[in-house]
């Protein structure tokens, strides 16, 4: 059985390990929508997430709403990716 296939949702890092400034995770798959609305409360409220926009807000532990870092999203919908998930 294969470890993974395109219909999973998986999280990646897209940066090196190590000390920076800024660092990268990709999110993919069906459920990456779901997950990232689960996990991150952009800074205005009000704005919605749109595909192709650069948004700005935290990523929050769910349970408590703890915010854990601050972070750009941005949410790029298949089919209209590199990878085309």
């Amino acid at each position: 059985m294969p470890r993974f296939c395109l219909d999973d949702t998986i999280a990646a890092l897209s940066t090196p390990p190590g000390v920076g400034g800024i660092g990268i995770v990709r999110l993919s798959g069906p459920d990456a929508l779901p997950v990232a609305r689960r996990l991150f409360v952009p800074a205005n409220r009000q704005v919605a997430l749109t595909p192709h926009t650069l948004t700005y807000g935290h990523i929050v532990d769910p349970s408590s709403g703890e915010r854990i870092d601050e972070v750009l999203l941005v949410w790029m919908a298949a089919t209209s990716t590199y990878t085309r998930q």
